[in-house]
């Protein structure tokens, strides 16, 4: 397997992991009980491409500085990011989401409810944890097309998912252990970021 194809496919499975059991999900369910489901995908499809984009230009720009600072600023990226998942892994359920998804779907304009679900995407994935991974790989591999490619095509996958199967998949999986399983591997990439940071 190249080099390239190792980076993509590490990138997709990464954020896909951290993603499925995150607010994203769970927003992008809401939405589709609201709208209908193409405007809702089209809207989080371009919020997810700029958050992308944003998040490799940062972890780029990482890869100009010293490798030992770079280490360090990689292994704090996924030290935030294990600790947002652990403590929503470990935190209590919110219905909230659940009772929101319970209206159905308005008589909006393809316009309006793209515009909506960009806007709710768009500012939930600020400093979110995909966010972060994104950040950090894109540092880690100096491979920020491959890396950006690779994080776009987890939540296009993840928000297809919740568009076609609603709140089905929200019934069906365990957001709370899958979070706890993503933070955990944060953590481990913590370690592994944090003795390069040491050994460098």
């Amino acid at each position: 397997m190249s080099t390239a194809l190792l980076t993509l496919a590490s990138t997709f499975l990464l954020v896909l992991a951290v993603e499925l059991p995150d607010k994203t999900l769970v927003a992008t369910l809401v939405l589709t009980t609201r709208f209908r489901a193409w405007p809702v995908f089209a809207g989080v499809a371009v919020a997810f491409a700029v958050q992308s984009a944003i998040a490799v230009a940062f972890g780029h720009a990482l890869t100009f500085l010293p490798d030992a600072l770079v280490a360090t600023v990689v292994a704090a990226l996924f030290g935030l990011g294990a600790f947002l998942l652990l403590r929503e892994g470990f935190s209590a359920d919110s219905d909230g989401e659940e009772d929101a998804a319970r209206s159905g779907p308005g008589p909006v304009s393809f316009a309006r409810a793209a515009l909506t679900s960009f806007g709710v995407l768009f500012a939930a994935e600020w400093g979110d944890a995909s966010q972060l991974a994104t950040a950090a790989l894109a540092a880690r591999y100096g491979a920020p097309f491959t890396v950006g490619l690779g994080a776009f095509l987890a939540l296009i996958a993840v928000a297809g998912i919740a568009v076609l199967l609603g709140r089905k998949v929200r019934n069906r999986i365990h957001p709370k252990k899958l979070q706890r399983f993503a933070g955990f591997v944060f953590a481990g990439l913590t370690v592994i970021a944090t003795w390069q940071a040491v050994t460098a």
